[in-house]
């Protein structure tokens, strides 16, 4: 590092000084992955201080989606943060907005840079920024995420860099720092297969934008792989059937990515594809390349990855690094306004799965809120693709709490997808093709094919009265019934009659 760059080095706690109430914060990180790590700490601490002395101190915190512990959790703990957006998965954070202590904007996250980029949200103050890399002539190269990186570094007054070297170089070149022009557009994004890229593995930014710089080695905390469960792998191995039936009816092109969502059930499918011999090698184009990519490549069947995360526990991170010469080959992280861009997705045919809360009987899906009213994490952007995709699969276990909540619902409680936008539900009861169908018919195959039997009488129940009752009977829907399985759980804890 040459001596200009080693004069900015200071302590995490030293950077935190320089950070003012009311500052909007622009921080790496997506999903867990190549969020900053000691400087949000430190921040925390020094907020709780101010706090004790009687002194206000809040800040706005933007990202590219959730952040691990360290930052979100760390910081809402210390009652630091006013403002979030758009998207949070930790339990402190989400307490504290569900009690309406922090501001909280779910947005979808192929639009969040766009909206800071334009003015439609505030510019960051100061960026942070977790990199593995830093030049003296201001080129930045990012760990485990790109996110909305480049839009906070660009937009940014002050740039704060945490240099993590525990990828050493094992990163070096998978990054894609291009982001699209704002509108009018006069170019296509360059992107016409999964491992395209259209700008450079760095950021440039005026080196006297940055402030300070603070050393780490720490590793995004993202929990070890585990083997799927039974359900989870009775939803993969359905949707892996019924592609194969698609392709062999002619209805499906082979060589499509796909787009996997974020948790056990999307590490199911990816996990199926790796052990079914009879399984071609795939591409992925998503968000979030989650540690079962892993799998793939071990099984010789992934062709390439592109996303704007890769998530990694510390097994998977020395798997990676012992093997970082091949693997840069097969990955690419780009912006999230490219990785989650419309033009992107459906130029490529993408095949998308996706995890539902909820989902009713005429084809909407709830994927954020519990009973309408309580914030789980957000709706991401599982809409980015399932209103773009070729393909689209929402998912879930067919009830949670051990049978006392059923996710087939007459009505959805909140709606962040709606019945326009659903082709297939899939649950270890069986899978829906919704593709055609009218609501009735949505309806009764929703009921039959995915709920579970503990509740199928009721689900039948309320369409017939419904079917009965309401005025109009293209969507037959009873007002005054449609949300009883819900209401039933908050009295009794339980929706079964």
């Amino acid at each position: 590092m040459t001596s200009d760059l080693v004069s900015k080095e200071i302590s995490a706690e030293e950077a935190a000084e320089l950070i003012q109430d009311g500052e909007v914060l622009g921080v790496s990180g997506f999903t867990l992955a190549g969020y900053p790590k000691a400087v949000p700490t430190a921040l925390a601490k020094r907020a709780e201080r101010l706090h004790a002395n009687g002194k206000p101190f809040q800040i706005t915190l933007f990202s590219g989606a959730s952040t691990g512990d360290e930052c979100d959790g760390a910081l809402a703990r210390a009652k630091a943060i006013k403002w979030r957006a758009p998207y949070q998965s930790n339990p402190d954070l989400r307490s504290a907005i569900n009690r309406g202590e922090i501001f909280y904007t779910d947005a979808h996250l192929g639009i969040m840079g766009h909206l800071v980029r334009t003015g439609s949200l505030p510019r960051p103050t100061t960026a942070i920024i977790e990199a593995s890399d830093v030049t003296s002539d201001g080129k930045i190269r990012f760990t485990t995420s790109c996110g909305n990186s480049v839009e906070y570094l660009r937009m940014a007054d002050r740039i704060i860099v945490e240099l993590n070297s525990i990828y050493g170089d094992a990163l070096c070149g998978i990054h894609d720092c291009y982001l699209p022009e704002l509108p009018p557009y006069t170019h296509p994004i360059p992107v016409v297969n999964v491992l395209d890229r259209g700008g450079k593995d760095y950021v440039q930014v005026d080196p006297k934008k940055i402030v300070a710089i603070v050393r780490t080695n720490q590793g995004d905390t993202i929990r070890p792989f585990t083997e799927p469960d039974a359900v989870s792998k009775n939803i993969g191995g359905q949707i892996l059937e019924f592609l194969a039936h698609e392709r062999k009816k002619g209805r499906l092109p082979a060589g499509l990515p796909y787009q996997s969502g974020v948790g056990n059930v999307a590490n199911a499918v990816l996990t199926a594809m790796a052990r079914d011999s009879l399984q071609e090698p795939v591409s992925l184009f998503t968000e979030v390349i989650q540690e079962a990519v892993f799998e793939l490549i071990k099984a010789d069947k992934l062709v390439g990855a592109s996303g704007t995360a890769l998530t990694c526990s510390a097994d998977a991170r020395e798997y990676f690094k012992q093997n970082a010469a091949t693997l840069q080959k097969k990955f690419v992280l780009r912006s999230q306004e490219v990785s989650n861009h419309p033009e992107v997705i459906r130029r490529l045919g993408v095949i998308s799965m996706n995890t539902a809360l909820e989902c009713d009987i005429f084809g909407n899906v709830n994927s954020s809120h519990v009973c309408g009213s309580s914030i789980m994490n957000g709706i991401g952007g599982s809409a980015d693709f399932s209103r773009n995709c070729l393909l689209g699969f929402f998912m879930a276990p067919s009830t949670a709490k051990n049978g006392a909540i059923s996710t087939i619902v007459p009505f959805v409680t909140h709606l962040d997808h709606s019945d326009h936008e659903t082709h297939i539900f899939v649950t270890e009861q069986g899978l829906a093709d919704l593709r055609g169908l009218d609501p009735v018919s949505r309806a009764h195959k929703i009921i039959e094919n995915c709920a579970h039997p503990d509740y199928r009488q009721q689900l039948n129940d309320f369409l017939d009265y419904s079917m009965r009752s309401s005025k109009g009977k293209h969507i037959p829907f009873a007002l005054d019934r449609a949300f009883n399985m819900h209401l039933d759980f908050l009295e009794k804890g339980t929706m079964k009659e």
